[in-house]
């Protein structure tokens, strides 16, 4: 295999035990003192403008901020400059960039091959037509050229659209209703998806509000990594007039934090061939990253239909669009058509000019650059780091990478499970642990602060994205941040269940 970003696959048994170890006991983070007088201190006197922006955009913003990435402890920082593996923010704070936009951009922040083929279309067609643009053929075609089990491909405006067309399609598909996500992961925010996030379990406990219960009566959630669990929902739902679609993130919910078995993908695959089911990949983050032929070349599966989102338009806006065999894909033709069943999907800006010419740019240099290889090594790099300062200074704290996807897990807030067949085990569960695990989450929050404050930016102080642009040096001098935080880090009495 090319251009794969992986060189091993960690047992998640072992992974999961180490996280077992962590949330079995209480929260280690950084100390009040270290955390008031030199974070904190930080922020008061090199932010003050990221905090007057801030501020402001209170009144205006819900949040204060467009985008839940951007929310961290003890503000948002404003970022004015991205180039490469750094970020520079309105105070002209220089920082190693391991947030990575939340992951599109493998070839480094405003990578200047793909910003040229930008500017030379503005220079002539400008952003966006409202009608057929030949970059939408050559978007279609660069995919298909390395994911070749995409035969057809629709570009639309993100990732949750792609999410809520692949049901769609599915379902006319099969003439089957339900469909079966994973506890835990993450599908975008359309009503019938926010459901069963971050922890296994919760379904609709947790993050659901504002949305009937009812819009989840054909929505199944299945404990991660459980084949077992996923052939006895599929069982039952037989009963139930079928399963139309399992929709999977390959390396496990979260973008791995919930890892699972190399050949996890494998049994899911065979289970929905039994079973009538579309399986539906959702490489959103994976696809171009993972490998060039995204993890189903990784992982040797052909799934029915593949999710894509941000890489696919390079890190530039409107990311996201489906595809898959021919059969189904073809199901989002537009028009009446012969009066066949249509899966009815579409955008004004989806697959504009810009986005398609991005796209097929960044997808073109991650083949020349061998990027994903490059990034994963980065990606190893750092997590073998990680592990050895968490062993030098006796912390229990959980590394572990899939290539250049990297998890450090400090206080283990999304490592709970509360899977069950039982709606109300599943809810006493949740309700037991609530508290604790807001406690938790408020440590890793803390933790991500003092990253920050050291001048690293990851996505929520738990996931950390490499990319071409890092270098040995870049992920050594991380290294020493990193460990300038965990010097401070002591044993506290918060986080164990009363």
């Amino acid at each position: 295999m090319t251009n794969c970003a992986i060189s091993r696959w960690d047992d998640p048994d072992e992974i999961n035990r180490q996280l077992k170890n962590l949330t079995s006991q209480e929260i280690w983070e950084v100390t009040d003192d270290y955390y008031q007088n030199v974070i904190m201190k930080y922020y008061d006197e090199k932010c003050t403008k990221s905090k007057a922006v801030f501020e402001e955009a209170k009144n205006y913003i819900p949040g204060g901020v467009q985008h839940n990435l951007a929310f961290n402890k003890p503000f948002p920082m404003c970022m004015e400059k991205a180039d490469g593996a750094y970020l520079y923010d309105k105070d002209g704070n220089k920082y190693i960039d391991f947030l990575q936009a939340g992951g599109p951009t493998i070839l480094g922040s405003n990578y200047e091959p793909v910003r040229k083929r930008v500017i030379e279309l503005l220079q002539t067609c400008g952003p966006v037509t409202g009608l057929l643009h030949e970059s939408e053929l050559m978007i279609a075609k660069e995919i298909n050229k390395h994911m070749p089990n995409v035969e057809m491909f629709r570009m639309l405006g993100s990732g949750t659209e792609a999410c809520m067309a692949s049901m769609r399609i599915a379902r006319i598909a099969t003439e089957h209703k339900r469909i079966i996500k994973m506890g835990g992961a993450y599908h975008g925010w359309s009503d019938q998806l926010v459901y069963g996030l971050k922890i296994p379990g919760s379904r609709n406990l947790l993050e659901s509000h504002g949305i009937p219960s009812r819009i989840y009566g054909q929505i199944d959630e299945c404990r991660p990594n459980d084949l077992n669990m996923l052939e006895t929902i599929l069982r039952r739902n037989k009963a139930k007039g079928g399963t139309a679609g399992v929709l999977i993130e390959p390396v496990g919910p979260e973008s791995g934090t919930r890892p699972v078995a190399k050949d996890y993908n494998k049994g899911v695959r065979e289970l929905c061939d039994k079973y009538g089911a579309l399986m539906i990949f959702d490489e959103v983050v994976t696809g171009f990253r993972v490998a060039l032929g995204g993890a189903q070349e990784y992982f040797d599966v052909v799934p029915d239909l593949t999710i894509f989102g941000k890489i696919v338009a390079g890190g530039y806006p409107a990311a996201g669009g489906v595809g898959g065999k021919k059969e189904y894909a073809q199901l989002m033709a537009a028009g009446l058509a012969t009066g066949k069943h249509r899966a009815y999907v579409g955008g004004t800006l989806a697959a504009n000019p810009l986005s398609c010419v991005a796209g097929t740019a960044a997808i073109q240099e991650i083949a020349r650059t061998n990027a994903c290889e490059i990034a994963g090594k980065m990606g190893d790099r750092l997590t073998d780091g990680l592990k050895g300062l968490i062993s030098k200074y006796g912390l229990p704290f959980v590394a572990y990478n899939q290539g250049s996807i990297c998890h450090l897990e400090c206080t283990g807030a999304m490592s709970f499970d509360f899977s069950s067949l039982s709606f109300l085990k599943s809810a006493l569960g949740i309700l037991k642990h609530k508290d604790m695990m807001y406690v938790r989450k408020d440590s890793m929050e803390r933790m991500g602060a003092a990253y920050m404050a050291n001048g690293i930016v990851t996505l929520a102080g738990s996931r950390l994205y490499t990319s071409l642009a890092d270098t040995p040096e870049i992920i050594d001098e991380a290294l020493n941040r990193f460990e300038e935080v965990f010097k401070h880090v002591a044993k506290t009495s918060k986080g164990l269940l009363k």
